[in-house]
């Protein structure tokens, strides 16, 4: 039903370079991409039928992993969960917005987590498989 692709790390660090230069092959393909593919589906089982949307929702996913467990360019990742509602200078205040939907409000810390989020929407709907007709019949079975 739905397409495989293979993470390819060179044209991913090439998108993202100016956010994860400081990241090593190894941290992404062997630490943020396992994670990311519970994600985003990569067996072929998934609802994504498409090579091409299939790997932008992986490198997204990927970068979106990479920024949480890693942070940007060498900066610590954040330690906050949420979007950022409100924030103040002065004696520093920071205030966090964490909707009632939780599975968006974690998307919606990274860039990459929101993008993602809205390229899936449409795999979010319910799908509706017809059963097969059956025809029960006595006059069918002689």
């Amino acid at each position: 039903m739905g397409v495989q692709v293979v993470f390819d790390y060179l044209t991913w660090s090439d998108t993202y370079a100016a956010q994860f230069s400081n990241l090593t092959q190894a941290q992404v393909v062997n630490t943020a991409l396992p994670i990311a593919e519970q994600y985003c589906r990569n067996d072929g089982g998934g609802p994504v039928t498409t090579a091409a949307m299939q790997t932008n929702l992986l490198n997204l996913m990927v970068a979106h992993i990479c920024q949480l467990l890693f942070g940007i360019n060498g900066q610590p990742p954040s330690p906050l969960v949420g979007r950022i509602a409100n924030a103040h200078e002065g004696t520093v205040s920071v205030q966090v917005d964490f909707p009632m939907t939780p599975s968006n409000a974690w998307f919606e810390q990274t860039q990459f987590g929101s993008m993602f989020f809205q390229l899936c929407a449409s795999y979010r709907t319910m799908r509706y498989v017809a059963p097969q007709r059956r025809l029960f019949s006595p006059w069918l079975n002689q």
